[in-house]
C-alpha cells in the first residue's frame, strides 16, 4: 500500500520533533515556568532550593526524551496547565542547567 505524498509530508514534522524533542524554546520564560510550578514541590520533597531533585545520585533519567516525558508527567501531576511547548521549554532549561544530555 502506498501512502499519498501529502501523508508522507505530514510525517516530516514528527521526524524533526523526535530528533529535537523540545524544538526552539525561550529559556528565560522556561525558568519562570519552572520556578512557579516546580520549586515548591521539589523543596517540599528534598529541602533547600529543591535542586537536589536534579542532582541526586540514582536519578532515573538518561536522555532528553525521558526528561521531556518526566516534565510532562509532572505538569499533569501538579496541574500546572502548561502547553506542550512550555513543557519542552522547561525540559530544555533543565537540560541546560542540570542534565546536559546530548542531542
Amino acid at each position: 500500500m502506498r501512502l499519498p505524498l501529502v501523508a508522507l509530508l505530514s510525517l516530516l514534522p514528527l521526524a524533526a520533533h523526535a530528533e529535537e524533542p523540545w524544538g526552539k524554546v525561550d529559556l528565560q520564560a522556561a525558568k519562570a515556568l519552572h520556578d512557579k510550578a516546580c520549586l515548591s514541590c521539589h523543596v517540599r520533597m528534598y529541602g533547600g532550593d529543591g535542586s537536589k531533585m536534579y542532582t541526586r545520585d540514582g536519578r532515573m533519567l538518561s536522555n532528553r526524551l525521558e526528561l521531556l516525558q518526566r516534565v510532562a508527567a509532572c505538569n499533569a501531576q501538579v496541574n500546572s496547565g502548561w502547553f506542550p511547548e512550555e513543557e519542552g521549554a522547561v525540559a530544555a532549561w533543565l537540560n541546560q542547567h542540570y542534565y546536559h544530555f546530548d542531542k
